[in-house]
């Protein structure tokens, strides 16, 4: 099966390209420029190029509050670049995989959202990512879309990271503490995507010798998955912190704050817990812990570990 990755510059693309798939897989990415979520031009040549029996698209404007002043840019490549790659897969009969967010939802609830609980995003970001949702559904009916939460990785810039850097240099730091949600490591989201392209190409193959699958089974659409447990960006740091201490004995002091203490220009959802039973269902997934996944994460920019 060749599968082709769209966005491997940032941190879930870069994490695909490094891990490991199956022997028959052949794994290519886009490089920069010659795939442009806001040229749809590029796309259809892209997908020409390399000819793929599957798309994964991990690419996405993802800067939060640059986005309630930069609109136009937010929805040209999370919305209309996103239908527009939607319809040339559909049109190359390519399946495809699509990394969408908890910013869809308003985080008003009280539980873990499910995947049919009604969206309601606070901010352009999140209505961006909803809208291209729905032109994956609307131009591919084979389609995965997997919604996440609190991404971070060894590549690119993200909480961990910023903690450790900032963590470096001051004693004391104020952080959020009443936003809840489970971190996620993008090799975890990673291994998941692997998971469902293995499902993919085995349902694939079975139609083309004709056998008969159900094919709703597969093509149920929308999941959630985010790595198990729940925290805040509070205890996140502090987990980053009490690893900083084991390694160099510095510790800095993390203060508890509230969201209105720390007023930014998108408002964030204060619950950003994700329901993951669908997923560990229909594709037999096991979920690491967010500290287990953190851990790992921790000992790759340590220099301990590699992928």
């Amino acid at each position: 099966m060749k599968v082709l990755v769209v966005g491997t510059t940032g941190q879930v693309g870069n994490a695909l390209m490094r891990a490991q798939w199956p022997r028959d897989s052949v794994v290519s990415g886009t490089v920069r420029g010659e795939l442009d979520m806001t040229r749809p031009e590029t796309i259809e040549a892209a997908l020409a190029r390399h000819m793929p029996d599957l798309v994964i698209n991990a690419t996405a404007y993802t800067a939060v509050d640059k986005a309630e002043t930069d609109a136009a840019t937010a929805y040209l490549v999370n919305a209309a670049g996103v239908e527009a790659l939607a319809k040339a897969c559909a049109q190359r009969g390519a399946p495809l995989v699509h990394i969408s967010t908890d910013y869809v939802f308003d985080g008003a609830g009280t539980r873990a959202y499910v995947e049919t609980d009604p969206i309601a995003p606070l901010g352009v970001y999140g209505a961006s990512k909803a809208e291209g949702e729905a032109a994956v559904r609307a131009q591919q009916p084979e389609h995965v879309i997997i919604r996440t939460s609190w991404v971070y990785s060894d590549h690119g810039n993200n909480f961990v990271k910023t903690m450790l850097r900032l963590g470096g240099e001051r004693d004391q730091l104020n952080v959020v503490a009443d936003q809840h949600g489970a971190p996620t490591s993008a090799f975890e989201i990673a291994r998941v995507i692997v998971r469902i392209a293995e499902v993919i190409g085995k349902a694939r193959a079975n139609e083309r010798s004709a056998q008969v699958i159900e094919r709703s089974a597969l093509w149920e659409g929308t999941y959630h998955f985010a790595d198990r447990g729940e925290t805040t960006w509070h205890g996140f740091a502090e987990h980053i912190f009490a690893d900083m201490h084991r390694r160099t004995g510095r510790r800095p002091v993390s203060i508890p704050i509230l969201t209105s203490a720390y007023p930014t220009p998108a408002k964030r959802p204060s619950n950003s817990r994700l329901d993951c039973a669908k997923i560990e269902a229909a594709f037999g997934i096991t979920r690491q812990t967010w500290q287990q996944s953190l851990d790992q994460v921790l000992a790759l920019l340590a220099g301990e570990k590699r992928v």
